[in-house]
């Protein structure tokens, strides 16, 4: 495992590498393009690895520096220690070299966040591979890489490791992205897999050996066939979930109860555990969502009311997200599976368009998977319960249309917006067509 400095998971090893090694991939796919707009591009083209981590860890290390000035300028002490409970109003702090710090408080907000599982029970998994904690910070290009899991984790890096030219294939046990729209999912990997990605389905592994050459000799079951497979590659990165980081905090001692399948921690609305005083926000907790921007709003709320400034609680409905996937899926509320549970499929009505962004057009690339839909409730006013969106920029795209549905934005109202031309998003003001229709939903004309 990588050691860090200030910014958690997202600004070391998370949103912000990931988010830059995905633009590294997209440059590599404008060069393509950019032949058929009258670039002369020299060939072939190549990637420097570690000219990319380098410059991706320097400007991590600046966001480093930037929290802890930060901390300083509002007269924050921070103390580098790990800390752990001696009692509920008490933390024992030990830094590196085992020296001890003692703090009380009157009240305790835990906020440590989750880690990358390892599946140990796969001979040399934890020997011979990494996880997402370690491949930002690799110096060396990992090569030839299998990645292990289906998460929007998974698939990120898979993502960006076939953008920039390595032999990348992603092992799956059942489904990509759990939790998210399936229809979606499959357009993701779809287009994946006609990017160059390589997928094996419904497969296991058993175990991991080290060959003599250096290279990683995996081997696994096919669960449709029943057969054993194995292939050598250079990198085996395991993306098969994360557990909260609670184990080391005798939470068990001071009565903060957690679930026992999880480890999360249980919180009620106002993100207070079993002992009142005690609160826990972000990744640690049950049935939160497991994304920054959630975990940063829900600890400004706390820290308001714990100060007595306000009395609002954290509303974690239709909270946007996107999975910087080569093609982007970008989403916000109800997945159509979600919204058929909860209000039945004679309620609910889908909107949907296959559609061809501009800049694809010149460069004749294909769009197969450029598709977005919208769920709205069937009845006269047509309340908007989801919005998902695959193609360019869908972080870009959701964000504004997730103000309009926080709002309870309505079919009607969306179809009084007029777009901004020529865009992927005028697309989701112009949605017509609906599934039950079964007309076909790809878009004509410019």
């Amino acid at each position: 495992g990588t050691k860090w400095g200030l910014g958690g998971t997202c600004v070391n090893v998370g949103c912000i590498p990931k988010k830059l090694m995905h633009q590294a991939a997209l440059l590599g796919s404008a060069l393509k393009d950019a032949q058929r707009y009258g670039w002369n591009i020299a060939h072939p083209v190549h990637h420097n690895w570690s000219e990319m981590a380098q410059a991706v860890q320097n400007y991590v290390k600046s966001l480093n520096w930037g929290h802890r000035v930060q901390l300083q300028d509002k007269k924050v002490k921070y103390f580098n220690v790990k800390g752990s409970f001696s009692d509920p109003h008490t933390i024992r702090g030990l830094t590196k070299g085992g020296k001890e710090t003692i703090l009380t408080a009157e009240k305790i907000v835990i906020a440590t966040g989750g880690r990358p599982k390892y599946p140990t029970h796969v001979a040399g998994a934890l020997e011979y591979g990494i996880t997402s904690d370690d491949l930002f910070w690799l110096k060396e290009s990992p090569g030839k890489t299998l990645v292990v899991g289906a998460s929007y984790i998974s698939l990120e890096c898979a993502g960006f490791l076939t953008g920039i030219g390595l032999d990348t294939t992603v092992m799956m046990r059942s489904i990509p992205l759990r939790g998210f729209d399936q229809q979606m999912a499959s357009l993701v990997t779809e287009y994946m897999e006609s990017y160059g990605t390589k997928f094996l389905k419904k497969c296991i592994p058993t175990k991991v050996e080290k060959l003599e050459s250096n290279r990683l000799h995996v081997t696994w079951k096919n669960t449709d066939s029943g057969t054993e497979e194995a292939d050598s590659f250079d990198t085996v990165m395991w993306a098969v979930g994360r557990a909260p980081d609670t184990k080391a905090l005798n939470l068990e001692a001071v009565g903060v109860k957690t679930n026992s399948e999880t480890g999360k921690i249980i919180v009620d609305a106002s993100e207070a555990t079993s002992v009142p005083h005690i609160y826990a926000v972000g990744d640690i907790t049950e049935g939160r969502p497991e994304l920054t921007p959630t975990a940063i709003a829900a600890g400004k709320l706390l820290a308001q009311r714990l100060f007595g400034q306000s009395s609002e609680l954290m509303d974690y409905d239709n909270v946007p997200t996107t999975v910087f996937t080569p093609l982007e899926y970008g989403c916000v509320g109800l997945s159509e599976e979600k919204a058929v549970q909860c209000y039945g499929s004679d309620n609910i009505e889908v909107y949907h368009a296959f559609y061809k962004p501009l800049e694809f057009t010149v460069a004749e690339r294909d769009a197969t998977q450029c598709y977005m839909k919208m769920v709205c409730l069937r009845e006269r006013e047509q309340r908007i319960l989801g919005l998902h969106f695959i193609g360019p920029n869908a972080g870009e795209v959701i964000q504004g249309f997730a103000l309009g549905i926080k709002c309870g934005a309505t079919y009607p109202q969306l179809m009084k917006t007029v777009g901004i031309h020529p865009t992927c998003a005028e697309e989701i003001t112009k949605l017509h067509i609906t599934k039950r229709s079964g007309l076909d939903a790809t878009v004509t004309g410019c």
